[in-house]
């Protein structure tokens, strides 16, 4: 497996696995399996792990610490704070807003060791941004995790390029987590152009448009009904519908060179820069495999310029988020 850097003290595989679906949003699966798959991911080459406390919540912390446990000093382990959480609630329900307060930011990182079962968690991430606390103030708080032992690195997520600067400044960020891929691009200009400069590793969730870009997934009817994607405005049935023909577009040009549609997906995200390190989520072991060996399929500049002119974002139909969760990123 060939690794990347984040920031100047995490070196990682050159693709990750996000672990949400397992426990969270997709509808999960049988612990045992998730374990299954955690294990075939060490064994592919794979050491870089990202969860979240919100994932359950809690539930998947808790499985990712036992599933990765006999593995600890072999993998990287990535989590995030930063909502309020309600614990009557399951999935998208449990986030009842934002909560980056130092206080909070302390308390949210001794219950993530105990979930994880783990001494010092490698990457911390600030899952959203906080607009009531200032910045300056969550990182310096974040900081201190790193003086006293407790956190290795330090993440953002969804942040804008002013937020990068003013965090960096207070402490080195080693890696923003945003979503990223042929269908949503946001990041691209000011964002990615910040993270080359001050050397931060940028992480894109949901590089296979949460699997749409996958080919596999065609009709609403096909997502359960607690699916999270059938909050999204992509999902509806109606822009599936629109944008089957993109998808079909993607599917001739893996097919051209001896791939997944998934696959070329991926080697599209892994091709837009050595900083980046894609973390797609994989329940079964197939599709984890799969989209290991995206990481050594070769694209020329003429192929890279070629799928991103094809599927432009622009020509997708639906928004990527809700108004109420889009007002939640680029801050």
């Amino acid at each position: 497996m060939k690794t990347r850097q984040l920031g100047p003290h995490l070196t990682v595989s050159a693709i990750g696995l996000g672990c949400m679906g397992m426990s969270h949003a997709y509808g999960g699966q049988d612990e045992q399996d998730s374990i299954r798959t955690l294990h075939r991911a060490v064994e592919l080459g794979v050491n870089f792990f990202d969860t979240a406390e919100v994932y359950g919540p809690f539930e998947n912390e808790i499985l990712v610490g036992k599933g990765l446990k006999p593995f600890r000093d072999k993998v990287v382990i990535a989590t995030k704070f930063g909502f309020r959480i309600d614990t009557t609630a399951r999935d998208a329900k449990a986030m009842s807003g934002v909560d980056s307060r130092p206080e909070h930011v302390r308390a949210v990182a001794e219950a993530s060791l105990k979930r994880l079962g783990i001494e010092v968690i490698d990457l911390f991430y600030q899952h959203r941004v906080d607009p009531t606390v200032p910045i300056e103030d969550t990182v310096g708080a974040m900081a201190d995790l790193v003086t006293q032992g407790k956190v290795r690195a330090l993440g953002l997520s969804e942040a804008g390029a002013d937020t990068i600067r003013r965090a960096h400044a207070v402490h080195p960020i080693s890696a923003l987590q945003s979503e990223y891929s042929l269908w949503t691009r946001e990041p691209e200009g000011d964002v990615l152009d910040t993270c080359r400069e001050l050397g931060i590793g940028f992480v894109p969730f949901s590089p296979l448009g949460r699997g749409f870009l996958t080919g596999k997934i065609q009709k609403l009817e096909e997502l359960g009904d607690d699916d999270f994607r059938r909050t999204l405005p992509r999902f509806s049935a109606e822009n599936m519908a629109a944008n089957a023909s993109l998808i079909k577009l993607l599917e001739e040009m893996a097919e051209e060179k001896g791939v997944t549609a998934a696959q070329l997906a991926l080697a599209w995200v892994l091709h837009q820069g050595d900083f980046i390190v894609p973390i797609p989520g994989a329940r079964k072991i197939p599709h984890l495999e799969q989209n290991v060996a995206a990481t050594e399929i070769s694209l020329s500049a003429d192929e890279v310029k070629r799928l991103g002119e094809l599927l432009a974002p622009e020509k997708f139909s639906g928004k990527r988020y809700s108004d109420a969760a889009a007002a939640m990123v680029n801050r």
